[in-house]
């Protein structure tokens, strides 16, 4: 079985990384979230969390980060190819349930799985 850590070399980190994720990226919109993603040739898929103050206090915010990291930690491997991702949060997502945000996450991914077949 493989492992599903969710290890520090699974995040972007530096500011750089999502610069260029902005400026070189695929958006994909969801109801909840918005996903920069590219193409990394790295070893592995990463991910990069990002919700503003204007979402909602620090819980709501802190809350979203952890199912978002715990989606990705689960479903990483179906995707075929390494990616990039930067989940951004829009406002409707502090106020929606866990089923919800997982809902949306799905759909991404499944963006993200036809855009592989698509390359």
């Amino acid at each position: 079985m493989a492992r599903q850590s969710y290890t520090k070399q699974d995040r972007l980190l530096k500011r750089a990384e999502f610069l260029r994720l902005k400026k070189t990226g695929k958006k994909i919109q969801g109801r909840l979230f918005i996903a920069i993603t590219a193409l990394n040739g790295k070893q592995r898929s990463r991910l990069g969390i990002t919700v503003t103050r204007k979402v909602g206090k620090s819980s709501q915010r802190n809350r979203i980060k952890r199912l978002a990291r715990e989606f990705f930690r689960l479903n990483r491997r179906q995707l075929a190819k390494n990616w990039d991702i930067n989940i951004i949060a829009k406002n409707k997502a502090a106020e929606a349930s866990n089923s919800e945000i997982a809902a949306d996450l799905q759909n991404i991914f499944k963006s993200l799985r036809s855009c592989e077949k698509k390359r």
